[in-house]
Protein backbone atom coordinates (compact mmCIF):
# COMPACT_ATOMS: atom_id res chain seq x y z
CA UNK A 1 0.00 0.00 0.00
CA UNK A 2 1.28 3.64 -1.12
CA UNK A 3 2.29 5.76 1.41
CA UNK A 4 -0.59 8.43 2.05
CA UNK A 5 0.54 12.48 2.06
CA UNK A 6 -1.18 15.42 2.46
CA UNK A 7 0.17 18.42 1.23
CA UNK A 8 -1.54 22.40 2.47
CA UNK A 9 -0.24 25.45 0.81
CA UNK A 10 -2.06 28.29 -0.78
CA UNK A 11 0.54 28.59 -3.73
CA UNK A 12 -0.31 26.51 -6.54
CA UNK A 13 3.65 26.23 -8.16
CA UNK A 14 4.38 24.68 -4.54
CA UNK A 15 1.94 22.64 -4.12
CA UNK A 16 2.83 21.08 -8.11
CA UNK A 17 6.75 21.25 -6.64
CA UNK A 18 6.01 19.38 -3.84
CA UNK A 19 3.90 16.63 -5.52
CA UNK A 20 6.34 15.92 -8.84
CA UNK A 21 9.16 15.57 -5.91
CA UNK A 22 7.19 12.79 -3.56
CA UNK A 23 5.08 11.22 -6.58
CA UNK A 24 8.64 9.18 -8.01
CA UNK A 25 9.11 8.21 -4.32
CA UNK A 26 6.01 6.05 -4.53
CA UNK A 27 3.85 8.24 -2.78
CA UNK A 28 -0.10 9.35 -3.06
CA UNK A 29 -0.69 13.14 -2.56
CA UNK A 30 -3.16 15.20 -1.56
CA UNK A 31 -3.51 18.57 -1.75
CA UNK A 32 -5.28 20.80 0.32
CA UNK A 33 -5.46 25.24 0.06
CA UNK A 34 -6.83 26.05 3.09
CA UNK A 35 -7.11 24.72 6.94
CA UNK A 36 -10.99 23.74 6.05
CA UNK A 37 -10.41 21.72 3.02
CA UNK A 38 -6.94 19.69 5.20
CA UNK A 39 -9.64 19.01 7.74
CA UNK A 40 -11.75 16.77 5.63
CA UNK A 41 -8.96 15.19 4.12
CA UNK A 42 -8.06 14.19 8.23
CA UNK A 43 -11.25 13.31 8.50
CA UNK A 44 -11.49 10.58 5.31
CA UNK A 45 -8.49 9.21 5.49
CA UNK A 46 -5.08 8.04 7.54
CA UNK A 47 -1.84 9.86 6.54
CA UNK A 48 1.36 8.93 6.92
CA UNK A 49 3.16 12.40 6.30
CA UNK A 50 1.74 15.80 6.19
CA UNK A 51 3.50 19.12 4.95
CA UNK A 52 2.18 22.01 5.77
CA UNK A 53 2.70 25.98 4.76
CA UNK A 54 3.18 28.38 7.44
CA UNK A 55 0.67 31.15 6.30
CA UNK A 56 -2.70 29.66 4.65
CA UNK A 57 -5.78 31.95 4.24
CA UNK A 58 -8.26 30.37 6.70
CA UNK A 59 -4.99 30.12 9.84
CA UNK A 60 -1.53 28.90 10.39
CA UNK A 61 0.50 25.87 10.15
CA UNK A 62 0.96 26.14 13.87
CA UNK A 63 -3.09 25.23 13.89
CA UNK A 64 -2.50 22.30 11.68
CA UNK A 65 0.61 20.83 14.01
CA UNK A 66 -1.74 21.17 17.33
CA UNK A 67 -4.44 19.69 15.51
CA UNK A 68 -2.73 16.57 13.76
CA UNK A 69 -1.16 16.16 17.37
CA UNK A 70 -4.02 15.51 19.47
CA UNK A 71 -6.02 14.23 16.64
CA UNK A 72 -3.82 12.31 14.41
CA UNK A 73 -0.62 11.67 16.48
CA UNK A 74 0.15 8.94 13.87
CA UNK A 75 0.58 11.38 11.26
CA UNK A 76 4.19 13.48 11.27
CA UNK A 77 3.85 17.15 10.68
CA UNK A 78 6.78 19.20 8.84
CA UNK A 79 6.26 22.54 8.32
CA UNK A 80 7.49 24.87 5.56
CA UNK A 81 9.01 28.06 6.68
CA UNK A 82 10.29 31.23 5.14
CA UNK A 83 13.93 31.35 5.03
CA UNK A 84 15.60 32.08 7.75
CA UNK A 85 13.11 32.32 9.81
CA UNK A 86 14.48 30.55 12.48
CA UNK A 87 12.13 31.73 15.14
CA UNK A 88 9.25 30.16 13.48
CA UNK A 89 10.48 27.05 12.90
CA UNK A 90 11.27 26.52 16.50
CA UNK A 91 7.74 27.76 17.45
CA UNK A 92 6.30 24.41 14.97
CA UNK A 93 8.83 22.09 16.89
CA UNK A 94 7.64 23.02 20.17
CA UNK A 95 4.24 22.85 19.28
CA UNK A 96 4.90 18.97 18.07
CA UNK A 97 6.23 19.39 14.35
CA UNK A 98 8.48 16.16 13.06
CA UNK A 99 10.67 18.41 11.63
CA UNK A 100 10.94 21.76 9.48
CA UNK A 101 12.03 22.83 5.76
CA UNK A 102 12.67 26.63 4.75
CA UNK A 103 11.88 27.97 1.42
CA UNK A 104 13.08 28.09 -1.26
CA UNK A 105 12.66 24.28 -1.26
CA UNK A 106 15.52 21.72 -2.06
CA UNK A 107 14.38 18.82 -3.67
CA UNK A 108 17.46 16.55 -1.79
CA UNK A 109 16.47 18.43 1.18
CA UNK A 110 12.46 17.41 1.20
CA UNK A 111 13.33 14.02 -0.08
CA UNK A 112 15.40 12.90 3.25
CA UNK A 113 13.19 14.64 5.00
CA UNK A 114 10.32 12.38 3.76
CA UNK A 115 12.16 9.72 3.87
CA UNK A 116 12.94 9.68 7.58
CA UNK A 117 9.80 10.40 8.20
CA UNK A 118 7.91 7.59 6.82
CA UNK A 119 10.57 5.52 8.72
CA UNK A 120 9.37 6.80 11.97
CA UNK A 121 7.68 3.55 14.61
CA UNK A 122 4.06 4.13 13.90
CA UNK A 123 1.41 4.14 17.23
CA UNK A 124 0.01 0.80 18.03
CA UNK A 125 -3.17 1.60 15.79
CA UNK A 126 -1.62 3.04 12.50
CA UNK A 127 -1.71 0.96 9.21
CA UNK A 128 1.60 0.07 9.64
CA UNK A 129 1.15 -2.23 12.51
CA UNK A 130 -1.24 -4.30 10.66
CA UNK A 131 1.41 -6.35 9.37
CA UNK A 132 4.26 -6.71 12.14
CA UNK A 133 2.18 -4.38 14.91
CA UNK A 134 3.23 -7.12 17.72
CA UNK A 135 7.10 -6.90 17.17
CA UNK A 136 7.43 -3.44 16.83
CA UNK A 137 4.94 -3.20 20.15
CA UNK A 138 7.63 -5.87 21.91
CA UNK A 139 10.52 -3.97 20.62
CA UNK A 140 9.23 -0.71 21.41
CA UNK A 141 8.30 -1.80 25.46
CA UNK A 142 11.82 -3.36 25.42
CA UNK A 143 13.31 -0.44 24.77
CA UNK A 144 10.95 1.67 27.26
CA UNK A 145 11.80 -0.59 30.11
CA UNK A 146 15.17 0.53 30.33
CA UNK A 147 13.99 3.71 32.46
CA UNK A 148 12.61 1.68 35.46
CA UNK A 149 9.53 2.74 37.88
CA UNK A 150 5.81 2.55 37.87
CA UNK A 151 5.99 6.33 39.66
CA UNK A 152 3.17 8.79 38.17
CA UNK A 153 6.74 10.84 37.45
CA UNK A 154 8.56 8.03 35.04
CA UNK A 155 4.93 7.50 33.21
CA UNK A 156 5.17 10.90 32.37
CA UNK A 157 8.99 10.93 31.44
CA UNK A 158 8.19 7.57 29.26
CA UNK A 159 5.44 9.15 27.52
CA UNK A 160 7.21 12.61 26.46
CA UNK A 161 10.18 10.31 25.19
CA UNK A 162 8.06 8.64 23.45
CA UNK A 163 6.81 11.67 21.82
CA UNK A 164 10.20 13.06 21.73
CA UNK A 165 11.34 9.86 19.46
CA UNK A 166 8.67 10.79 16.47
CA UNK A 167 10.29 14.59 16.27
CA UNK A 168 13.74 15.91 15.22
CA UNK A 169 13.67 18.94 17.48
CA UNK A 170 16.60 19.25 19.35
CA UNK A 171 16.00 17.87 23.08
CA UNK A 172 17.52 19.55 26.65
CA UNK A 173 17.61 17.02 29.53
CA UNK A 174 17.41 18.00 32.34
CA UNK A 175 18.15 16.31 35.88
CA UNK A 176 20.41 15.56 38.65
CA UNK A 177 23.66 13.62 38.45
CA UNK A 178 23.30 9.72 38.20
CA UNK A 179 18.70 10.41 37.10
CA UNK A 180 19.67 8.18 33.82
CA UNK A 181 20.00 11.24 31.38
CA UNK A 182 22.11 9.19 29.23
CA UNK A 183 19.15 6.09 29.32
CA UNK A 184 16.54 8.81 28.31
CA UNK A 185 18.71 9.95 25.64
CA UNK A 186 19.37 6.55 24.09
CA UNK A 187 15.65 5.92 23.97
CA UNK A 188 14.65 9.03 22.07
CA UNK A 189 17.47 7.73 19.96
CA UNK A 190 16.14 4.24 19.70
CA UNK A 191 12.69 4.72 19.38
CA UNK A 192 12.90 7.64 16.76
CA UNK A 193 14.04 7.45 12.85
CA UNK A 194 17.71 7.89 13.00
CA UNK A 195 17.55 4.17 15.26
CA UNK A 196 19.58 2.49 12.54
CA UNK A 197 22.06 5.03 12.53
CA UNK A 198 24.54 6.36 14.99
CA UNK A 199 24.25 7.37 18.57
CA UNK A 200 27.30 9.28 19.57
CA UNK A 201 27.73 10.18 23.15
CA UNK A 202 30.51 12.81 24.86
CA UNK A 203 31.50 14.05 27.67
CA UNK A 204 32.19 17.86 26.88
CA UNK A 205 33.95 17.93 30.11
CA UNK A 206 36.12 15.31 29.31
CA UNK A 207 37.43 16.95 26.42
CA UNK A 208 40.51 19.43 26.50
CA UNK A 209 39.87 22.78 25.72
CA UNK A 210 42.78 22.78 22.66
CA UNK A 211 41.38 19.30 21.06
CA UNK A 212 37.70 20.77 21.11
CA UNK A 213 37.33 21.65 17.92
CA UNK A 214 39.26 18.62 15.98
CA UNK A 215 37.40 16.32 17.91
CA UNK A 216 34.06 17.67 17.63
CA UNK A 217 34.76 18.80 13.46
CA UNK A 218 37.47 16.75 12.83
CA UNK A 219 40.68 17.40 10.93
CA UNK A 220 42.76 16.68 7.68
CA UNK A 221 46.36 15.71 7.79
CA UNK A 222 49.28 17.98 8.23
CA UNK A 223 46.38 20.55 9.64
CA UNK A 224 48.82 20.24 12.87
CA UNK A 225 51.89 18.58 14.36
CA UNK A 226 51.05 15.07 14.79
CA UNK A 227 47.71 14.69 12.17
CA UNK A 228 49.32 12.15 10.30
CA UNK A 229 46.48 11.06 8.61
CA UNK A 230 42.64 13.11 8.01
CA UNK A 231 40.01 12.37 11.16
CA UNK A 232 36.53 12.53 11.01
CA UNK A 233 35.16 14.77 13.93
CA UNK A 234 31.99 13.66 16.11
CA UNK A 235 29.43 15.28 14.20
CA UNK A 236 30.57 13.52 10.81
CA UNK A 237 30.70 10.19 12.90
CA UNK A 238 26.66 11.01 13.71
CA UNK A 239 25.96 11.70 10.25
CA UNK A 240 22.07 10.79 9.60
CA UNK A 241 21.91 9.93 13.67
CA UNK A 242 22.14 11.58 17.02
CA UNK A 243 24.94 13.21 18.83
CA UNK A 244 24.51 13.40 22.81
CA UNK A 245 26.27 15.86 24.40
CA UNK A 246 26.50 15.47 27.88
CA UNK A 247 28.05 17.91 30.77
CA UNK A 248 26.84 20.57 28.38
CA UNK A 249 27.49 23.27 30.14
CA UNK A 250 31.48 22.58 30.41
CA UNK A 251 32.06 23.76 26.82
CA UNK A 252 33.73 27.25 26.64
CA UNK A 253 32.18 30.20 25.38
CA UNK A 254 34.69 29.99 22.69
CA UNK A 255 33.39 26.14 22.25
CA UNK A 256 29.97 27.32 22.13
CA UNK A 257 29.96 29.61 19.40
CA UNK A 258 31.02 27.14 16.96
CA UNK A 259 28.73 24.79 17.98
CA UNK A 260 26.23 27.37 17.49
CA UNK A 261 27.16 28.05 13.83
CA UNK A 262 27.57 24.17 13.33
CA UNK A 263 23.95 23.46 14.82
CA UNK A 264 22.38 26.41 13.00
CA UNK A 265 24.10 26.08 9.44
CA UNK A 266 24.13 22.09 9.77
CA UNK A 267 27.37 22.26 8.31
CA UNK A 268 31.41 21.65 9.85
CA UNK A 269 34.88 22.60 8.81
CA UNK A 270 37.45 20.26 9.72
CA UNK A 271 40.25 22.15 11.29
CA UNK A 272 42.74 22.55 8.46
CA UNK A 273 39.97 22.75 5.61
CA UNK A 274 38.76 25.58 3.61
CA UNK A 275 35.70 23.29 2.80
CA UNK A 276 32.11 22.70 5.13
CA UNK A 277 30.93 19.15 5.39
CA UNK A 278 26.92 19.13 5.28
CA UNK A 279 26.32 17.19 8.48
CA UNK A 280 22.57 15.79 8.86
CA UNK A 281 23.12 14.97 13.15
CA UNK A 282 19.77 15.60 15.77
CA UNK A 283 21.53 17.37 19.27
CA UNK A 284 20.00 15.72 22.57
CA UNK A 285 22.20 17.24 25.14
CA UNK A 286 22.15 16.92 29.24
CA UNK A 287 23.86 18.60 32.30
CA UNK A 288 23.06 18.77 35.71
CA UNK A 289 23.78 22.12 36.17
CA UNK A 290 21.26 24.61 35.98
CA UNK A 291 21.71 26.11 32.35
CA UNK A 292 19.19 29.11 32.39
CA UNK A 293 21.28 30.25 35.92
CA UNK A 294 24.64 29.86 33.63
CA UNK A 295 22.97 32.00 30.78
CA UNK A 296 22.20 34.62 33.54
CA UNK A 297 25.73 34.78 34.40
CA UNK A 298 27.15 35.36 31.63
CA UNK A 299 28.79 31.50 31.06
CA UNK A 300 26.99 29.87 28.37
CA UNK A 301 25.37 31.61 25.27
CA UNK A 302 21.55 32.40 25.42
CA UNK A 303 21.58 31.80 21.48
CA UNK A 304 23.26 28.49 21.91
CA UNK A 305 21.03 27.67 24.34
CA UNK A 306 18.02 28.25 22.67
CA UNK A 307 19.07 26.12 20.10
CA UNK A 308 19.89 23.18 22.02
CA UNK A 309 16.77 23.56 24.09
CA UNK A 310 14.17 23.21 21.73
CA UNK A 311 12.05 21.43 23.84
CA UNK A 312 12.96 20.37 27.81
CA UNK A 313 13.02 16.65 29.28
CA UNK A 314 13.05 16.90 32.90
CA UNK A 315 14.35 13.29 35.10
CA UNK A 316 13.35 13.83 38.11
CA UNK A 317 15.79 12.41 41.00
CA UNK A 318 14.99 9.35 43.04
CA UNK A 319 14.08 11.14 46.07
CA UNK A 320 11.00 12.12 44.87
CA UNK A 321 10.06 8.42 43.32
CA UNK A 322 10.86 6.26 46.24
CA UNK A 323 7.91 3.86 45.11
CA UNK A 324 10.10 3.08 41.99
CA UNK A 325 13.10 1.62 44.88
CA UNK A 326 11.92 -1.78 44.63
CA UNK A 327 11.81 -2.17 40.89
CA UNK A 328 14.89 -0.50 40.71
CA UNK A 329 16.61 -2.89 42.98
CA UNK A 330 14.92 -5.99 41.06
CA UNK A 331 16.77 -4.60 37.98
CA UNK A 332 20.43 -3.94 39.59
CA UNK A 333 20.22 -7.79 41.14
CA UNK A 334 18.81 -9.02 37.57
CA UNK A 335 22.43 -6.94 35.78
CA UNK A 336 24.72 -8.13 38.26
CA UNK A 337 23.42 -11.46 40.02
CA UNK A 338 21.92 -13.45 36.52
CA UNK A 339 21.04 -16.30 38.49
CA UNK A 340 19.25 -15.17 41.28
CA UNK A 341 20.95 -15.99 43.96
CA UNK A 342 21.53 -12.82 45.92
CA UNK A 343 18.28 -11.08 47.67
CA UNK A 344 17.22 -8.36 49.70
CA UNK A 345 15.98 -8.12 53.15
CA UNK A 346 12.74 -6.38 54.33
CA UNK A 347 14.80 -4.53 56.69
CA UNK A 348 17.44 -3.03 53.64
CA UNK A 349 14.87 -1.92 51.53
CA UNK A 350 13.43 0.11 54.31
CA UNK A 351 16.73 1.70 54.76
CA UNK A 352 16.94 2.46 50.92
CA UNK A 353 13.64 4.18 50.69
CA UNK A 354 14.70 6.05 53.66
CA UNK A 355 17.77 7.14 52.03
CA UNK A 356 18.13 10.60 49.94
CA UNK A 357 20.23 9.11 47.06
CA UNK A 358 22.03 12.47 46.01
CA UNK A 359 23.74 10.71 43.39
CA UNK A 360 20.69 9.13 42.48
CA UNK A 361 19.81 5.72 40.51
CA UNK A 362 23.44 5.55 39.87
CA UNK A 363 24.21 5.77 43.39
CA UNK A 364 21.61 2.86 43.92
CA UNK A 365 23.61 0.77 41.52
CA UNK A 366 26.64 1.14 43.42
CA UNK A 367 25.53 0.69 47.00
CA UNK A 368 23.92 -2.79 45.57
CA UNK A 369 26.98 -3.70 43.60
CA UNK A 370 28.81 -3.53 47.18
CA UNK A 371 26.24 -5.00 49.08
CA UNK A 372 26.41 -7.80 46.80
CA UNK A 373 30.22 -8.32 47.57
CA UNK A 374 29.93 -7.60 51.70
CA UNK A 375 26.80 -9.84 52.02
CA UNK A 376 26.61 -13.64 53.67
CA UNK A 377 24.13 -16.73 52.90
CA UNK A 378 23.17 -14.46 49.93
CA UNK A 379 20.82 -11.73 51.46
CA UNK A 380 21.68 -8.05 51.53
CA UNK A 381 20.72 -6.83 55.34
CA UNK A 382 21.21 -3.31 56.27
CA UNK A 383 24.34 -3.10 57.19
CA UNK A 384 25.94 -4.35 53.84
CA UNK A 385 24.47 -1.03 52.16
CA UNK A 386 26.56 0.68 54.26
CA UNK A 387 24.54 3.81 54.20
CA UNK A 388 25.80 6.86 56.07
CA UNK A 389 22.64 7.18 58.56
CA UNK A 390 23.03 3.59 59.33
CA UNK A 391 27.03 3.66 59.76
CA UNK A 392 26.15 6.56 62.25
CA UNK A 393 23.89 4.42 64.38
CA UNK A 394 26.19 1.64 64.51
CA UNK A 395 29.38 3.73 65.14
CA UNK A 396 28.23 7.39 66.50
CA UNK A 397 31.71 8.44 67.95
CA UNK A 398 33.61 7.20 64.45
CA UNK A 399 32.83 10.82 62.20
CA UNK A 400 36.74 11.61 62.29
CA UNK A 401 37.67 7.74 61.43
CA UNK A 402 34.82 8.62 58.37
CA UNK A 403 36.24 11.73 57.43
CA UNK A 404 39.71 9.90 57.27
CA UNK A 405 38.70 7.76 55.31
CA UNK A 406 37.12 9.56 52.92
CA UNK A 407 40.25 11.85 52.61
CA UNK A 408 42.34 8.94 51.90
CA UNK A 409 39.68 7.23 49.16
CA UNK A 410 39.91 10.77 47.10
CA UNK A 411 43.94 11.18 47.50
CA UNK A 412 43.66 7.48 46.25
CA UNK A 413 41.30 8.18 43.61
CA UNK A 414 43.37 11.54 42.93
CA UNK A 415 46.54 9.44 42.16
CA UNK A 416 45.20 7.29 40.03
CA UNK A 417 43.71 9.78 37.91
CA UNK A 418 46.99 11.48 37.41
CA UNK A 419 48.33 8.25 36.21
CA UNK A 420 45.95 7.77 33.53
CA UNK A 421 45.89 11.14 32.19
CA UNK A 422 42.27 12.03 33.56
CA UNK A 423 40.96 8.69 31.60
CA UNK A 424 38.08 7.26 33.61
CA UNK A 425 38.16 3.97 32.16
CA UNK A 426 41.48 3.14 32.48
CA UNK A 427 41.47 5.10 36.34
CA UNK A 428 38.26 2.66 37.05
CA UNK A 429 40.34 -0.71 35.98
CA UNK A 430 43.54 0.69 38.00
CA UNK A 431 41.52 0.75 40.57
CA UNK A 432 39.56 -2.26 40.07
CA UNK A 433 35.81 -0.31 40.42
CA UNK A 434 33.09 -0.07 37.99
CA UNK A 435 33.58 3.12 35.95
CA UNK A 436 29.92 4.24 37.23
CA UNK A 437 30.67 3.90 40.91
CA UNK A 438 34.60 6.09 39.79
CA UNK A 439 32.22 8.43 38.07
CA UNK A 440 29.99 8.32 41.91
CA UNK A 441 32.75 8.99 43.67
CA UNK A 442 34.51 11.71 41.10
CA UNK A 443 31.40 13.71 41.87
CA UNK A 444 31.10 13.26 45.57
CA UNK A 445 34.45 14.45 46.39
CA UNK A 446 34.32 17.34 43.64
CA UNK A 447 37.22 15.91 41.59
CA UNK A 448 37.93 18.21 38.90
CA UNK A 449 38.71 16.02 35.31
CA UNK A 450 40.46 18.48 33.75
CA UNK A 451 43.29 19.44 36.62
CA UNK A 452 44.40 15.62 35.52
CA UNK A 453 44.87 16.16 31.65
CA UNK A 454 48.04 16.67 30.53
Amino acid sequence: MKPLCLIIDDEPDILELLEMTLSPMDIHCYTAATVEQAQKYLESKEFDLCLTDMRLPDGNGLDIVRNIGQNYPQTPVAVITAHGNVETAVQALKAGAFDFIAKPIKVPELRKLVKTALELPKPTHARAYRVNGNQQIKQRETILSNLVGKSEAMQIVRAKIEKLARSQAHVYIKGESGTGKEVAARMIHALGARAKKAFIPVNCGAIPTELMESEFFGYLKGSFSGAINNKEGLFQAAQGGTLFLDEVADLPLQMQVKLLRAIQEKQVRPVGSIKEIPVDVRILSATHRDLSQLVKQGDFREDLFYRINVIELDIPPLKTRTEDIPALVDKILEKFNSNYIISLSKNALINLKEHSFPGNVRELENIIERAMTLCENNIIVPEDLQLPEIQKMKHPNDAGLAAKIQFTEKETISNALKQTNGNTKKTAHLLNIGVGALRYRIQKYSIVLKEFYH
